[in-house]
């Protein structure tokens, strides 16, 4: 499936929690959210208005 980032919901460097919303895609008109599934501090990866498909890595937690 290919996505377009619509927002950025962290900061880069932001320490987050397991369950935390991080970004939001749109695809065909649904809001997709990427939710953390670990603590820790996050390194986003893309920005808003970029073009994503399955596989791309989005975003890492330290």
């Amino acid at each position: 499936m290919v996505a377009n980032v619509w927002k950025v919901v962290v900061a880069d460097g932001e320490t987050v929690s397991d369950g935390d919303t991080l970004v939001i895609l749109e695809s065909m008109k649904m809001e997709i959210p990427v939710i953390a599934e670990d603590d820790g501090v996050v390194a986003i990866k893309v920005a808003e208005g970029d073009v994503v498909q399955e596989g791309d890595l989005i975003a890492v937690i330290e």
